[in-house]
């Protein structure tokens, strides 16, 4: 019986090496498959251009094997940044950006305040002008330069339309009727009262009075040359005349200025100039005498 009881146990002993051995044949297989799963991983380069889809088949097909980590997908590169333009607009629901039009980069605060401070020629206006704040179809009219004006220019120009400074601000005027040239006096008339304003005055003194002495030959007296200011340069004449009379001679120069080169004109307290002629006649401080406030006598001053 003790011997049959040891053979017994011996028999049984058997299969427990086998139940044993069957674990490590599976862990060597997995092992192997495991090792074979590693050397046949694609490259880096081929992981991350795989899809998720392509890449779960592949954990699938392979029951017997743990799973090994999915690698992190890379971060894909950021975009190149578009370049910015200048002006936010909402169209609809969402923000757009736009490039500026060339009348809002003409018209930028910058550009017009070093447009007119560089300025430094002066043309005369052919024709009666508008005067415009813009030089593109949402202008308002803000006045009109006359023919025969003489205006600061900035040399800008856009949409038929050139740039003029008027009383330090930007004002258009339609372009082609600007010129650099002095317009010739046209007036017509001879002076038949034996008056001259003599030597050393400009050539518009000596049209001025021309001019004068043919349309109103009752005037007889003239003042040019003293020793103060623009009478001094030569560039200034006294046509010594009162009242009604002297408010026609005024306005007989303002309305040939052109022709004549005047600058500006004083009379009875008033002033008119080339350059604020869109305000027309502007009074004039008290100076205390008739003479003083140009009562008695025309004062013209020409360039």
């Amino acid at each position: 019986m003790a011997h049959r009881h040891k053979r017994e146990t011996n028999a049984r002993r058997k299969p427990r090496a086998t139940v044993i051995a069957a674990p490590l044949a599976v862990l060597a297989t997995a092992s192997a498959v495991a090792l074979g799963v590693t050397l046949g991983d694609p490259e880096p380069a081929e992981v991350l251009s795989a899809s998720s889809t392509s890449a779960s088949a592949a954990v699938d097909s392979t029951p017997s094997v743990s799973a090994a980590p999915r690698k992190a997908a890379a971060t894909p590169a950021p975009a190149p940044a578009t370049e910015r333009r200048p002006v936010l607009s909402r169209s609809a629901s969402r923000f757009e950006l736009r490039e500026l039009t060339p009348a809002e980069k003409m018209m930028d605060p910058a550009a017009v305040r070093a447009a007119i401070d560089q300025a430094d020629t002066r043309l005369w206006a052919t024709e009666d002008l508008n005067l415009w704040t813009l030089p593109g179809d949402q202008a308002k009219q803000v006045g009109t330069l006359e023919a025969g004006d003489k205006v600061l220019v900035t040399g800008r120009e856009l949409y038929g339309r050139d740039e003029v400074v008027i009383d330090g601000a930007s004002r258009w005027v339609t372009s082609g009727y600007l010129s650099d040239e002095e317009p010739v006096a046209e007036l017509g008339g001879v002076c038949t009262n034996g008056t001259s304003v003599g030597g050393g005055v400009s050539p518009n003194i000596v049209k001025v009075h021309a001019a004068v002495c043919a349309a109103f030959p009752q005037i007889t007296t003239y003042g040019t040359l003293r020793s103060d200011g623009e009478h001094g340069q030569g560039l200034a004449v006294d046509i010594m005349v009162s009242g009604d009379l002297g408010w026609e001679v005024a306005e007989f120069i303002r309305e040939n200025r052109a022709e004549l080169g005047v600058s500006y004109l004083i009379y009875a307290q008033q002033i008119w100039s080339v350059e604020r002629s869109g305000e027309g006649w502007r009074g004039m401080e008290d100076r205390g005498s008739v003479t003083a406030n140009h009562y008695d006598h025309v004062h013209v001053t020409t360039y």
